[in-house]
């Protein structure tokens, strides 16, 4: 009975059978299908962080210009503007006086234009606050993600970091 069994069976059913059962080059196939979206993740997470740290960077830097300025005394009669370019290229080179072979912005296109400070407030020439915020900086990604169709306009993302700080100095000088 077993014989009549493998004698009705084909060879092109057998072979057939056989590749059914081959498995060399699917590990192949899996690869070229999970590839491409797996390195789409990576990029995208090493986007995100890339433009947190440049948000975080920027952040700190109004952060400690503001925390300047707030701590500066204030002639009654007028705004000391010499303390704002100060404040300015302490957001953009992290330091208010750099020296000439280290001036080197904090990030990529920033500049002393992109720092804007407001004050607001306040009795007897003294403002109650300083506002310090980054203004017209656009962050480009290191990867194009998704620029098949051509569309560029959503490749510049606007960072826009502000910090406020009452004036520590609230006392106008004799």
């Amino acid at each position: 009975m077993l014989k009549l069994r493998y004698e009705k069976t084909s060879p092109r059913r057998l072979r057939s059978a056989r590749f059914a059962r081959d498995e060399r080059g699917t590990q192949l196939v899996e690869l070229a299908i999970s590839l491409p979206v797996l390195l789409m993740l990576f990029a995208a997470t090493a986007e995100f962080g890339r433009y947190m740290h440049s948000y975080v960077t920027l952040a700190k830097a109004t952060r400690s210009a503001a925390r300047f300025l707030a701590s500066t005394p204030v002639d009654k009669n007028r705004v000391s503007l010499d303390k704002d370019d100060d404040a300015q290229r302490m957001v953009v080179y992290g330091d208010p006086n750099p020296s000439d072979g280290v001036r080197q912005p904090l990030l990529k296109g920033l500049t002393t234009g992109n720092v804007r400070i407001t004050r607001d407030g306040g009795v007897g020439g003294v403002p109650a606050t300083v506002k310090v915020e980054i203004v017209n900086y656009k962050y480009t990604p290191l990867f194009k993600l998704g620029d098949a169709a051509g569309d560029k306009s959503w490749m510049s993302v606007p960072v826009k970091p502000s910090t406020t700080m009452r004036y520590l100095l609230t006392q106008p000088s004799i």
